[in-house]
């Protein structure tokens, strides 16, 4: 599973559309609204760390070349 995907947005997202979908996926995955489960807890850290990255145009360029590559190896 990628970062866009865990983020449930396309890899043209806007900034806007990367942010809207860190806050609702936060909300719903919140540790603190399961507290005795702790599957929302790696679930909102790995929303976190998606929205890290593809929050900040370098980390999110590198990360295009990184999945395009990771691409390339499957296919051939």
């Amino acid at each position: 599973m990628n970062y866009y995907e865990i983020l449930e947005v396309s890899p043209q997202a806007g900034k806007e559309v990367l942010r809207a979908a860190y806050k609702s996926l936060m909300q719903r995955h919140h540790p603190d609204r399961h507290p005795h489960d702790a599957d929302p807890a790696h679930r909102a850290a790995l929303i976190a760390q998606a929205y890290a990255v593809l929050s900040d145009a370098d980390k999110r360029a590198a990360y295009d070349v990184l999945l395009a590559r990771k691409k390339d190896e499957t296919q051939q």
